[in-house]
């Protein structure tokens, strides 16, 4: 861990839940990831659990001072910046699409909000594959081409909202 503060313990399941454990800090890069969401005025304003800004820019601090996500100047715009996930973040897909799943079946989800979760499961280990390769591409830079788990996810969210699923 990159932040210095005492530990509970050196247990990992502890360790994780000290970086990802809060209530906004998996929020943030679940829209990264799935969202395309890479500025701050995306995330804030693109938020279906409506962060404040000072939470925000308090977790996107915490998360690049853990190593999970990076921050650089906005080649478009010389005020803006864009964050990227890291390699660490990437690796959080299949967990991230477990946790989703199981929320798909035992909690009142709404189905255009449950869709890419049910699909990511689903896909199981070959789609999160797929996925963290293509958020390598976009986030980290590596070259190559492939299939876009982010279209395939986007486009059926879309279906589910122009079929009125709610």
């Amino acid at each position: 861990m990159a932040e210095s503060h005492t530990l509970r313990s050196g247990c990992p399941i502890n360790l994780t839940l000290e970086i990802l454990g809060d209530r906004w800090s998996l929020l943030v890069l679940r829209d990264m990831m799935f969202g395309d969401r890479r500025h701050f005025r995306e995330l804030l304003g693109r938020s279906e659990e409506g962060i404040a800004s000072n939470i925000l820019a308090d977790r996107l601090k915490r998360l690049m001072a853990q190593g999970m996500i990076t921050r650089a100047d906005d080649p478009s715009h010389k005020q803006k910046a864009i964050y990227s996930l890291s390699e660490q973040a990437i690796q959080l897909v299949p967990i991230l699409a477990l946790i989703g799943g199981w929320g798909s079946k035992h909690l009142a989800v709404t189905e255009d909000l449950s869709i890419r979760a049910k699909l990511l499961e689903a896909g199981g280990p070959p789609m999160w594959e797929a996925f963290m390769d293509e958020l390598r591409r976009r986030h980290l830079g590596q070259p190559g081409e492939g299939r876009s788990v982010l279209a395939e996810l986007q486009a059926a969210y879309e279906d589910v909202v122009a079929r009125g699923g709610g």
